[in-house]
């Protein structure tokens, strides 16, 4: 049963509700006369289009869109869920199928009743864990839909565009997901950043990242060997796997104390892959290469930006 005060799943009551085109963000409200601005495009962390602001709706979405199902090649537990055509900022969910219930990372737009049938299929939702408000598009409508808690952040709560009693805020830095409101073996980990309470999520050696660490272009290339097999660089030498960004669109960087701040956490605790945002944004190597990695990327932006003399300046994992 929903929670006392919460209204049931219903897609007709809200499928007439205004999102916003540019970050997916639904707002309570089908007057787009009361509704013209995106207090989350309008952050300098995100963007209004040349075109100006746009709304759409779910009806509209689900006209024309559908959500595809596609399994980590590494790791079948893991389901990346994405819309095509794109919607919005194009992220995926990640679906985790644990041994307690399965877990939603973050929340794309989309949802629809092919969706809800091929997740309750699966075993259906026990939890949802947003890692920063780009990412809140829906998620009253998806925890409606499979009565399940979503987790935030107090750090950014007044983020929301929607106030629900599906939300639960929590203020660990460092914390065991709630599953069917039980502690579990997935961790997650407030780094910051890019928002105050940018999340990742850590289990079994997984490690989602969201956009708190933004993996690049240099990251998913080859490292190891040239064209012809010969030996290039040291692992994780001179090499950039991730960027640490307060805004991603925008091009603005973090700052060396901010990343010090979210290296003090994360050197704690071991993973041998990263998965990022977007489809085809996964890095998989051995748990040392992928703390390293993370280490020289900081160690590189901060000496592109001749940034302070910060003790993970001068760590070295060899």
């Amino acid at each position: 049963m929903p929670p006392i005060g919460e209204d049931p799943y219903d897609p007709k009551r809200t499928g007439s509700w205004l999102i916003c085109t540019a970050c997916g963000t639904q707002f309570p409200t089908a007057d787009r006369q009361k509704r013209t601005t995106c207090k989350i495009c309008d952050d300098p962390r995100q963007f209004t289009p040349p075109t100006g602001q746009a709304f759409t709706t779910l009806d509209e979405i689900r006209s024309y869109a559908k959500n595809t199902f596609t399994p980590f090649p590494c790791d079948d537990r893991f389901i990346s869920i994405v819309t095509e055509p794109k919607v919005a900022i194009g992220q995926r969910a990640i679906l985790i199928k644990h041994p307690k219930g399965n877990v939603l990372w973050d929340c794309i737009t989309l949802i629809d009743d092919e969706t809800i049938e091929k997740i309750k299929a699966m075993g259906g939702l026990k939890a949802i864990m947003i890692s920063h408000p780009h990412y809140y598009t829906t998620n009253v409508e998806w925890a409606r839909a499979f009565d399940c808690p979503v987790y935030i952040t107090w750090q950014d709560k007044q983020w929301r565009t929607q106030h629900s009693e599906y939300h639960n805020v929590f203020h660990q830095i460092e914390s065991d997901l709630l599953i069917d409101y039980e502690p579990s073996d997935i961790k997650v980990l407030q780094l910051g950043g890019h928002f105050a309470g940018s999340c990742v999520l850590l289990y079994d050696g997984r490690l989602l990242i969201a956009d708190t660490l933004v993996t690049t272009p240099a990251g998913l290339g080859s490292w190891d060997t040239d064209a012809l097999g010969n030996a290039r660089i040291e692992p994780g030498g001179a090499g950039n796997s991730y960027a640490f960004m307060y805004s991603i669109p925008n091009m603005l960087p973090l700052s060396a104390s901010t990343m010090q701040k979210m290296w003090d956490i994360l050197k704690k605790y071991e993973f041998r892959s990263t998965h990022g945002a977007f489809l085809n944004t996964d890095i998989v190597k051995t748990a040392p290469e992928m703390k390293r990695r993370v280490l020289d990327s900081m160690q590189l932006q901060a000496h592109s930006m001749e940034s302070g003399d910060y003790p993970f300046r001068h760590e070295n994992l060899d």
